[in-house]
């Protein structure tokens, strides 16, 4: 049975590495889409899916390490790089990118699958976090302008009359405000909203006490 709403994406320019790839996958219930070359899985367009690739070294025109690189923007996608040959430099520069693993060919079945079922439990991760944080974000923007000037405030720990002060607006307001925010970015409590407040990557550093 495939694997529902997964996907595998194999990038070789070897013809019979591609079909031999596709066809172990397949047999072992993954949905598979294969590309000749690194443009062409580039200008195809993403399957809504958990998905890992499976991405060779070293080919004509985008090698390997390109198409890693120009991947980085997108939404993550764990990748395992596979090669004809050991290249100490290149297996290093992979993994700094966030190679997930690295395999020699010719490339053992059971090692294959075991990165595979990795890369794609590690992707299921990836989208939960992408879809976390995009939720956060829409509540964030449900916020006013002056709710949103004092959140990283209230989160670097400074107490209602120092915000009130900062912001010039009466102590009473900041606190009308901090009910409002915490409303709208359904925190349970001030932790989980300085949590969330770090996690938008707001401006949280002071060298303020709060006790000033």
């Amino acid at each position: 049975m495939e694997s529902a709403g997964e996907m595998v994406y194999v990038v070789d320019d070897d013809a019979r590495v591609r079909e031999a790839l596709s066809a172990l996958l397949r047999a072992n219930g993954k949905n598979v889409l294969a590309f000749g070359s690194g443009a062409e899985f580039l200008e195809a367009p993403r399957e809504d899916a958990a998905a890992c690739l499976i991405l060779d070294m070293r080919m004509p025109g985008l090698g390997g390490l390109e198409v890693q690189k120009l991947m980085a923007s997108d939404l993550p996608i764990p990748v395992i790089f596979i090669t004809g040959r050991g290249d100490i430099p290149s297996t290093v520069l992979a993994m700094k990118g966030g190679a997930l693993d690295f395999l020699t060919k010719p490339i053992c079945e059971d090692e294959l699958m075991r990165a595979v079922d990795t890369a794609l439990a590690k992707a299921h991760v990836l989208r939960r976090e992408a879809a976390d944080r995009a939720a956060l974000r829409t509540r964030y923007e449900t916020l006013t302008p002056r709710e949103q000037e004092l959140l990283p405030l209230l989160a670097r720990g400074l107490l209602n009359k120092q915000a009130a002060g900062i912001l010039g607006i009466t102590e009473y307001t900041v606190q009308v405000h901090r009910g409002h925010i915490m409303k709208k970015m359904q925190a349970d409590s001030f932790a989980m909203l300085v949590k969330q407040a770090s996690r938008l990557q707001l401006d949280v550093s002071t060298e303020e006490s709060s006790d000033a």
